[in-house]
């Protein structure tokens, strides 16, 4: 066993630990501890992208218990692309909140590496429960980072959020208590050996337990009609906080690809259970994300349907069900969570100076300026919107193909083609407003440069896809065969264990 994979987990554990203790330190102290500890993850997940590259999945056996008994960690091409991607995030976000914004409560750096706990230890487990218990520990963590800085709005939403979450958990709860009850197992790799060959009186039980488990996955992916918590909570948030968040959504997608992936292993009776609903569910969302954006007045609640945009994008290339859509899924995954961290940072950019802070209106006296924000504005809108020369359009286009040749490809085509160009109108009438309509105030004072190199880090990410296309794609390529091949993910965590191996379920 590779002791590395444990390391994304200890890395903020200890640091979250040490920072509850240095509560009442120095603030360049709790500072310094946060830096090294991202320092240090992001060299880690590196080299477990690295490890994971060459193909082989690792598995940890923690206390060395064997499959399906104990817990298990288990590192394939997706789960070491999601942990580098959020050390990535993590790391430019970090670096925004230390010019200021971390003084808004004394707790937010320690609340900080535990949501990297909660995020790095979803996309390690594999283990259905401990899924759930890292889903609480990340989303105990985002209570408290939500209303960092506190004020009425962010209290609103704040509850508005832990409501909605404490109902998910315990569907979550209910799900899985069903799932165990039908199979006598909650390792996933267990979950998709057993379902595979699961008595036809068991299949409608598990079938309902796995139906209440994508309702689940959803809410917390924002999926219409659970996204109603996502636009206020998000744009509310502090600037660090809602850029972090660019990457929780990604959480409910990637638990979606997992763990239903395993459930249609071997075309047994859970196979292909959740298609039904993806497709359908995901236009809808890519549709009312769109109409969000282009109603909202707030920029940074524009940024947040955006997310919503994102998901829906995201969840049609899964939905298609097929290595080619979800190739697309990956490459457009690392390009928009980057790209909207970064619209996030901007946003609270923009606002600070105005009287109407991030409310775009073309009567404000004091525009937001010109200069070196404007650029990354401008930058950042075509790239979210997927224009050329940005890796939006690849993501775009790499979906795009995928779904040519499948029933839903006019839907598909039409929702994301016109999505695109009516959020291009949307922001380009928001930077019309903010920067230029009416002239730039001479009153306006343009951000310090160092306040806008977290962003640009963000930002400078799609160009950079574009650069290095071809190997990126080949990457998600990679990933993605390695993510459907479902016989070689149980074979790698299950190993040579019987098929009896497995906690009996004994029959009333």
């Amino acid at each position: 066993m590779n002791h590395l994979l444990l390391a994304p987990l200890l890395i903020p554990l200890a640091a979250g630990a040490l920072l509850l203790i240095a509560e009442r330190t120095s603030l360049r102290l709790r500072r310094s501890v946060s830096l090294i500890a991202l320092a240090i993850l992001l060299d880690v997940s590196l080299q477990l992208v690295a490890l994971a590259g060459q193909g082989e999945i690792q598995v940890y056996l923690v206390g060395d218990w064997p499959a399906p008994f104990g817990i298990v960690l288990v590192l394939d091409r997706l789960a070491a692309l999601l942990v580098a991607l959020t050390s990535v995030l993590a790391l430019a976000t970090m670096a925004y909140a230390l010019q200021g914004g971390d003084r808004d409560g004394p707790l937010f750096h320690a609340l900080f590496q535990f949501q990297l706990l909660g995020l790095n230890g979803a996309f390690l487990t594999g283990d259905l429960f401990n899924l759930f218990v890292f889903f609480e520990i990340l989303l105990i963590a985002s209570y408290g980072l939500l209303l960092h800085g506190g004020g009425r709005q962010r209290t609103r939403a704040g509850l508005h959020y832990v409501v909605l979450n404490l109902i998910g958990s315990s569907l979550f709860l209910i799900a899985i208590g069903i799932l165990y009850a039908v199979t006598g197992t909650l390792n996933m790799a267990d979950l998709g050996r057993v379902l595979a060959t699961l008595d036809p009186a068991d299949a409608a039980l598990a079938e309902a337990g796995a139906l209440l488990l994508l309702g689940v996955f959803a809410l917390k992916a924002a999926v219409l009609p659970l996204h109603f918590w996502l636009p206020h909570a998000y744009g509310h948030a502090a600037a660090p906080v809602a850029a972090l968040f660019a990457i929780m959504t990604k959480v409910g997608v990637y638990a979606i690809v997992r763990v239903f992936g395993l459930f249609g292993h071997g075309d047994g009776p859970l196979a292909g259970v959740a298609g039904p609903w993806l497709a359908g569910a995901a236009l809808a969302t890519m549709a009312a994300g769109t109409v969000g954006a282009m109603a909202s007045r707030d920029l940074r609640q524009k940024v947040a349907y955006l997310v919503m945009v994102s998901v829906g994008t995201l969840l049609i290339a899964v939905g298609l069900d097929s290595t080619a859509g979800l190739t697309g899924a990956l490459f457009y995954l690392v390009h928009t969570t980057l790209v909207t961290g970064a619209l996030f940072l901007l946003a609270d950019l923009i606002a600070h100076g105005r009287p109407r802070a991030a409310l775009i209106s073309s009567d404000d006296e004091r525009p937001a300026g010109s200069g070196p924000l404007a650029v990354l504005f401008f930058i950042a809108a075509i790239a979210v919107v997927g224009m050329p020369p940005l890796s939006g359009l690849i993501g775009k286009l790499l979906i795009l193909d995928a779904a040519r040749t499948t029933p839903w490809a006019p839907w598909i085509w039409t929702t994301v083609l016109l999505s695109g160009l009516l959020i291009l109108v949307s922001m380009t009438r928001a930077g019309s407003d903010l920067f230029w309509r009416g002239g730039v105030s001479e009153s306006c004072k343009a951000p310090a440069p160092r306040r806008l190199v977290p962003a640009l880090l963000l930002l400078a990410a799609s160009p950079a896809l574009v650069i290095f296309g071809g190997p990126m794609s080949e990457f998600a390529r990679a990933t993605a065969v390695q993510t459907r091949d479902t016989a070689g993910y149980i074979e790698a965590v299950l190993g040579e264990a019987p098929a009896s191996a497995r906690i009996p379920r004994e029959v009333p």
